[in-house]
């Protein structure tokens, strides 16, 4: 099970703010924590990388990304109302009359979004979804000068929502997307320390990959790096809520264990050392079937340099880009042990080509 010093970083590293582009404070965090056991560096990209066994061969790169979905202010009025865009995918509604965490010049701003209140809204308009123009951030200004002092055009913002503790070994944050992908790598990479194998493995937080239609911070990792193989982790839905159709995206539960994907762009031959280290280890899991892009850093890593056989595994994740994504401790831990037993089984002569 996770240690409770690992869980400790792991609500730190949830509860710090680093949307896509602005992970720095975060990064820093993983950073540290790996330092402990690993060599650490990190690039202008704002990648973080740990190196395990930096001798050996071949590499395995381990990629989980540090960034999560927030805002940026995009115009401040002259009442001193802040208006913004997203930075990654949002579904609108959730903003509304949320309270938000500001990255101010001078440190964290609070503000509430605003948006017209029912009474006021015309009656044919009740029914429609609100829109990102529709809201705006109030931070108690009396007028832009005044906002200005604490903050501009450009910063970014995240829900501000802490992690709590769920009954059955859950937790519940705004960031768990892909914050714990993050963490799962490192705390692999910890679990490999222990007891190495022959490879060289490199855990990766990645960046910006809730924006990263170019790749983002894997591609640019994945050419540092040179991989021979790369595991990715992220979140997938878990399909045991109500309303949640299981024809047409598997059947992925809470405390389940782990999401393997197979599909077009997953090496088979990775696909199998997961599957078999996972028989190994009597871990339980789930396939998920990709018939075209994951919608993870797998996509920018697979092709990158002259290809490399790459896999993905997934946590379930319930409530996804919401305040409050709910994952099990279980399956992170599950996550952990698996990818380290997983890069244990790679040697010199695995032959990562498809024949």
């Amino acid at each position: 099970m996770l240690s409770e010093s690992s869980i400790a970083f792991l609500k730190r590293l949830l509860d710090t703010p680093g949307p896509s582009g602005f992970e720095s404070a975060p990064a820093r965090l993983w950073r540290d924590e790996a330092r402990a056991f690993a060599e650490v560096s990190n690039d202008v990209a704002g990648n973080s990388l740990a190196v395990v066994n930096p001798n050996g061969a071949p590499t395995i790169m381990l990629a989980g990304h540090i960034d999560e979905i927030g805002l940026i202010i995009t115009y401040i009025d002259d009442d001193g109302y802040c208006y913004i865009a997203g930075i990654g995918g949002w579904d609108p509604q959730v903003l509304v009359g949320q309270r938000i965490r500001i990255m101010g010049r001078n440190g964290d701003v609070f503000g509430v979004i605003g948006k017209k209140p029912i009474h006021v809204i015309k009656a044919e308009d009740r029914k429609k979804a609100s829109q990102m123009t529709h809201l705006w951030i109030d931070v108690g200004a009396t007028s832009r000068e005044n906002a200005e002092e604490r903050v501009s055009v450009g910063d970014a913002g995240v829900i501000d929502s802490r992690t709590i503790d769920f009954p059955n070994g859950r937790i519940v944050s705004r960031s768990i997307d892909d914050r714990i992908g993050a963490f799962i790598v490192l705390e692999g990479l910890r679990r490999y320390a222990e007891q190495p194998g022959a490879a060289r493995v490199v855990a990766v937080a990645t960046t910006q990959e809730e924006i990263a239609h170019h790749g983002g911070g894997a591609r640019v990792s994945a050419t540092r790096i040179g991989p021979q193989m790369a595991l990715v982790v992220d979140v997938t839905h878990a399909t045991d809520y109500p309303t949640a159709e299981k024809k047409e995206q598997g059947d992925h539960r809470i405390g389940g264990g782990p999401v393997l994907t197979r599909g077009s762009i997953i090496s088979p031959v990775v696909f199998t050392l997961l599957r078999d280290a996972a028989t190994r280890l009597s871990i339980p899991y789930t396939v998920h079937a990709a018939g075209g892009e994951s919608w993870t850093d797998a996509d920018a890593i697979h092709v990158a340099r002259e290809g490399i056989a790459t896999g993905l595994l997934s946590i379930p994740n319930r409530y996804m880009h919401s305040p409050n994504e709910l994952v099990s401790l279980e399956d992170l831990d599950r996550a952990a042990a698996l990818i380290a037993e997983t890069c244990r089984a790679v040697t010199a002569e695995t032959d990562f080509t498809a024949r």
